[in-house]
């Protein structure tokens, strides 16, 4: 099961490499320095760490993804629904009704999801 949940400072440079990729490492740099006002240092800590998760990777000095942002989004939607409703998902939607209440286009937009996904 995938378990790890990217910090803030991962996702803000998780958001430029899925943005930009593929991108020089070096690139990268400057990229965090210019968007994210981050040091060479800091870069390249937070790089380290995504790498070792398995969401992102740096060969040849050149950075890409090894989860697209919607692979990695879906991973933790699910993870979320394990974690808090036993991975179910009609529960998290009971719950969440409760505290609000769905315009006419919503449920329509969600019914037809559902309709799309029937087999």
């Amino acid at each position: 099961m995938f378990t790890y949940i990217m910090t803030e400072a991962e996702m803000l440079l998780a958001e430029l490499i899925w943005q930009n990729e593929p991108i020089g490492s070096g690139d990268l740099v400057k990229l965090a320095a210019e968007k994210l006002d981050w040091k060479k240092s800091t870069t390249y800590t937070v790089l380290r760490k995504i790498c070792e998760n398995e969401i992102f990777q740096n060969v040849s000095a050149t950075v890409t993804s090894k989860m697209s942002k919607e692979e990695y989004t879906r991973r933790k939607g699910e993870r979320y629904l394990d974690e808090n409703y036993n991975g179910s998902l009609p529960s998290f939607v009971a719950a969440f009704l409760k505290k609000k209440r769905l315009s006419k286009k919503e449920i329509e937009e969600l019914a037809a999801l559902i309709e799309a996904y029937k087999e």
